[in-house]
Order: C-alpha cells, then structure tokens, then sequence
C-alpha cells in the first residue's frame, strides 16, 4: 500500500476527492485568519469561493499550496501533505526542494500575472517545467506552443509581458501554470486586476479549463461565473466556511443570514 493510499484510508478521505481541509487554521502572530475550515473538494470539478475581503478565502487557497503553513488541522491534496511526511502519527516537514517537487502537482494563478518582465512569452512558460520537472528543451517549446493556442496567445510568443494587455499577461500566466501539468489548479480573484473589458477573455479560458475536467480552486468576486461554471459555491466569512453548496440554488436561496447580506451588496 502507497503512503497515499494509506494517508486517504488513515483520515477517511474518499479515492475522488482531490483537496481535504478539515479544521484548517492559520494565525499570524496573535491574528488568527483561519479558524478551522472544512471543505472537500472532488477530482474534476470547480470550487468557487466568494466573500468579503479580510475573510480568509486568499489565504486558505495559499495553504493549499503551502506556500503558507498551517497551524492546526488536516490538509491534504490528492491524498497527501504538500509541506509534511506522516511517519507514525507524527508530520515531519518536508525539506525546500521536496516542497517544491510536491508543490509542482499544484498550479497557482495569482492577482498580478507575476510573469518574468525579462522573459519572453514562451520562456515565462517552459522555466518552471525545464527548472523544476528537468524537461528537454524541445519538449517544453512543444507543450508550450500547444498551451499558447489553446489560450489564444501563439502570436505573442516572442513578445514581453511589458507588450501584453492585462488579460493576455494572465492568459500567459494560465498557461505558465498548466505547463507544469497540474492536478489541481489555483485561482487568486484572477481577474480582480483587469480592466472590466479585458475580464471576459480570462473567463473564457477557464471555463474552457472546468469543461475539460481540471479540477480548480477559484477565489473570485465573479458572482457569474460562479453561477455558471462551479460545481459548487463556498462563502467564507470571519475565517471560517459559512455555507457552501449548488451555485445556482445558494445564489437564489442562501440559508444564512450573512451570505443574503453578502449576496445583496455584490449582485
């Protein structure tokens, strides 16, 4: 039996659930900003996650890739830890380069593209997978290409991002995430930074990515595109998981109080 198998059996976590949080908390400094969240999400399916700002979404997504640690709870992705071994009934951390080995299965799209100013197009996307997954340069250029046309950037290869409107530099970035052949892919409010004329070319892509069966994390301010693509909608508030559910029904029916608040400020 594989460590994943058993870490799935050992928590009770199903084979087609790729994200399991359970009591999730994070804390900076006396400021605890995760105060025990509980969400599955399944394999091949979309998770948006809405909320007020300060609530906690942003942060959650990062612990999934552990590019923050958390300090209480059970995380895992795909049935492992990202930043931690189970050995017995102990976590043992995981050193730098295992980290990022492991957290090369889980793309991330951030707010600000973070695109390489001094790379081209192309060469922002083939890094990550020559630097980290030490793939032959050829084979990178040939993914990479493929990646670029499904984004509808193949023109703009030998340009810098400095040349790129807002919404082709995060249409790079997608491709820059999926070049790394990602199990489960990430979403920071990807749009939050764009122009509003621009926003619908990222959407686009993404719900090209959620009907070809990614599975995806998205925190968002895009009520719909929740509505449309997600298979389920999870609010978050005060650093925990209020309600979660059917996009649709959730939108035109929240049980709590605080999410018909929420919805009636953003619709």
């Amino acid at each position: 039996m594989n460590a994943t198998v058993s870490h799935r059996a050992k928590f009770g976590v199903s084979e087609n659930v790729a994200v399991h949080a359970k009591g999730v908390r994070k804390s900076f400094g006396a400021l605890e900003v995760l105060k025990g969240v509980d969400l599955q999400v399944a394999e091949g399916t979309v998770a948006c996650i809405i909320g007020p700002s300060g609530s906690g979404k942003s942060t959650f997504l990062r612990c999934i890739n552990h590019l923050e640690e958390i300090n209480g709870g059970l995380l895992l992705v795909q049935g492992d830890f990202v930043g931690y071994r189970l050995v017995g009934s102990k976590l043992h951390k995981l050193s730098a380069s295992e980290i990022c080995e492991r957290r090369a299965e889980v793309g991330m799209v951030f707010q600000q593209f973070n695109l390489f100013p001094h790379m081209t197009v192309l060469e922002n996307v083939i890094e990550a997978p020559i630097q980290v997954r030490h793939e032959d340069s050829a084979s990178a250029k040939r993914f990479a290409l493929e990646l670029l046309q499904r984004v509808g950037l193949t023109h703009k290869k030998d340009d810098y991002p400095r040349n790129l409107s807002g919404g082709q530099q995060q249409r790079v970035a997608i491709a820059r995430a999926l070049a790394m052949k990602p199990k489960v892919l990430l979403f920071d409010e990807p749009t939050s930074a764009l122009d509003p004329e621009l926003v619908g070319e990222v959407l686009t892509v993404m719900k090209d990515l959620a009907n070809s069966g990614m599975t995806m994390v998205v925190v968002t301010h895009e009520i719909g595109f929740a509505r449309e693509v997600a298979d389920e909608l999870v609010f978050m508030d005060g650093g925990v998981v209020v309600e979660k559910g059917d996009p649709r029904e959730m939108i035109a029916n929240p049980q709590s109080a605080r999410t018909r608040e929420f919805l009636a400020r953003v619709l």
